[in-house]
């Protein structure tokens, strides 16, 4: 191998270790938010059915609503990290 092949190669593989780079931290970051998000949500559906045990019906709905919305936030962050990766 020539020098310039040898350091073509080095920055195709340094190009591919930026884009994997790149993708775990794009998908951890936008994970961090609806991780918290989560948290937050859950612990307050249950300190509120602890409150008032007669509207647990209505609290589960509402927190099952808000466990898609989040959890849909999580999915966009992971779509991102493949779209850095191989787009």
């Amino acid at each position: 191998m020539t020098e310039v092949e040898v350091i073509m190669e080095a920055a195709k593989l340094n190009a591919e270790a930026t884009k994997s780079l790149a993708m775990a931290i794009a998908a951890g970051a936008g994970m961090i938010g609806p991780g918290i998000g989560l948290g937050v949500l859950f612990s307050r559906a249950l300190e509120a059915i602890g409150r008032n045990p007669e509207a647990s019906g209505k609290i589960q709905a509402t927190m099952f609503l808000g466990l898609a919305f989040v959890e849909a936030l999580a999915i966009f962050a992971l779509v991102v990290g493949f779209i850095v990766k191989f787009g």
